[in-house]
Formats: C-alpha cells, structure tokens, sequence
C-alpha cells in the first residue's frame, strides 16, 4: 500500500494510512501469488467484509510486507473501493 501511495497508484485509496481500519486498498492478488503472502488475519479478514468485489484472492494491500521473497507480485485493482 505505502508503494502504490509513494507512486500515485490509481485505485488504492487507503483511507486509514496502513492501519488496516478502512478496506480501501483492497486489491485482487494473482492466484500464483498467494501462498508467497503471510496468512491474513482475523482483522484483516474482518476488514474485508466492508470491501466491494471481494474474492479468494483479495487481500488488504496495507497488511502486505514487501520483501525479496515478493520482487514481481501482481496485484489487479477492483473497479471501484467502496
């Protein structure tokens, strides 16, 4: 989330800063992907039902951590953040 911030990302909104109390930088992580990610926890999960157009494959972009192990994750932005 911090990145797409840093860069002027379009669609990741992120409302609350990163502190994982808003859902808008909900984004759809590609299916080959997701078992790179840390599991999600109950807030996160939690958080998610406050978003639109959630799937197996969303994730709250501010719980996140980029790292080495995540050099060329892709993302796809829902249409619209709630």
């Amino acid at each position: 989330m911090i990145v797409a911030m840093r860069n002027n990302f379009e669609g990741i909104l992120a409302e609350c800063g990163g502190a994982c109390s808003c859902a808008t930088c909900h984004v759809h992580i590609a299916p080959e992907w997701m078992e790179k990610l840390p599991p999600m926890d109950e807030l996160e999960h939690e958080m998610l039902d406050f978003a639109e157009d959630v799937d197996q494959y969303s994730r709250l972009s501010c719980q996140i951590k980029i790292s080495a192990a995540l050099d060329g994750l892709v993302v796809n932005v829902p249409e619209k953040q709630y």
